[in-house]
């Protein structure tokens, strides 16, 4: 089974100077943990995750009530407002419509990734999650060995 057979279609994504504020509105209007941020062209820059929102964003804004980074002085609320391109995760793992499922499943497990998005000629065209790949029965077997990679902790640096 190919990629293309299993994959959401019409994935709404951002530009990199899109606030957070809407990333996380957007985010729970579509019911979705990640956005793709993309250029005009339609290709993927990098995505925004519910965890980036929460770890990157959050952590980075209590480090600034804290004192630890100061806002300019001549900056108002809505300038220093945290942007796509502040938290994203880029170097993007992408698969391809044509792309054989067990392949993507490989992708997901061995990048420790949930979601791919999906692109064609460089332009985002869909997203295929590890949820996609488990509602086909055939696969069950396959999205549980990813989930397993996924969810697998790395032993300490000093072993």
């Amino acid at each position: 089974m190919l990629v293309k057979d299993l994959m959401s279609t019409g994935i709404s994504c951002v530009k990199e100077d899109a606030s957070l504020r809407q990333i996380a509105k957007q985010m729970k209007q579509e019911d979705v943990g990640l956005i793709p941020v993309c250029n005009d062209k339609g290709e993927v820059l990098g995505v925004v995750t519910d965890r980036d929102l929460v770890l990157r964003a959050m952590a980075r804004e209590i480090g600034d009530r804290s004192g630890q980074k100061k806002k300019p002085e001549n900056s108002s609320s809505r300038e220093s407002e945290l942007k796509a391109c502040d938290v994203m995760s880029t170097n993007i793992v992408c698969a391809t419509p044509d792309m054989n499922t067990h392949h993507a499943a490989l992708l997901l497990s061995k990048y420790q990734v949930r979601r791919l998005p999906v692109t064609q000629n460089g332009k985002l065209v869909g997203m295929l999650s590890m949820a996609d790949i488990a509602r086909k029965t055939v696969f069950i077997d396959e999205a549980g060995d990813a989930l397993s990679s996924i969810c697998a902790i790395a032993p300490p640096a000093h072993l």
